[in-house]
């Protein structure tokens, strides 16, 4: 029954995990901030670009339409959700401007790009995908709360591989 609660909620967030990795294989050029500060430090940083952006939610849409597609294929009894074209577009919005958002939390609280703020870091991709999705969709408290557990844990794994590749400057 875990296993099953976990499958589904994997799932159904892929899209936004999708959203939230691509852009660290981008490297992108062009701030979204254009270098403006608020106060004495940067609006966002040089970490979140117009290429990652747009990338990533690109990237989201696409493995969720896959997903749309695979769907049918699947066992019934899985119990995934069905995806649509609006709550894909969400999940990958959501997760992007999430992670904008937890950058513009991160500045105003004076930490560097690239400097580690737990819980922040592993979960605000999370939050502004699951806010944007229930804007279609009903979330259950179930996959909710799965995906704020897994999720850290998720992410700090992903974030050590891509360190150990060379991919991340920084393990977190």
């Amino acid at each position: 029954m875990v296993l099953l609660l976990i499958l589904q909620s994997l799932w159904f967030i892929f899209p936004a995990y999708a959203s939230n990795a691509l852009p660290i294989l981008i490297r992108g050029k062009h701030p979204i901030d254009f270098g403006t500060r608020l106060g004495k430090y940067r609006l966002l940083g040089d970490g979140k670009t117009i290429e990652g952006t747009f990338g990533g939610i690109t990237f989201g849409i696409l493995v969720g339409w896959l997903q749309m597609n695979l769907h049918n294929q699947l066992p019934a009894e899985l119990g995934l959700i069905k995806f649509t074209l609006p709550l894909i577009v969400l999940l990958s919005i959501g997760a992007i401007l999430g992670d904008i958002m937890g950058a513009f939390i991160k500045r105003r609280l004076g930490i560097p790009r690239g400097y580690p703020a737990p819980v922040l870091d592993q979960l605000d991709f999370l939050v502004g995908a699951l806010i944007a999705a229930s804007a279609v969709t009903v979330i259950s408290k179930s996959v909710a709360i799965t995906l704020l557990i897994i999720t850290p844990m998720i992410h700090i794994a992903t974030n050590r591989i891509s360190f150990w590749l060379k991919m991340k400057k920084v393990p977190w």
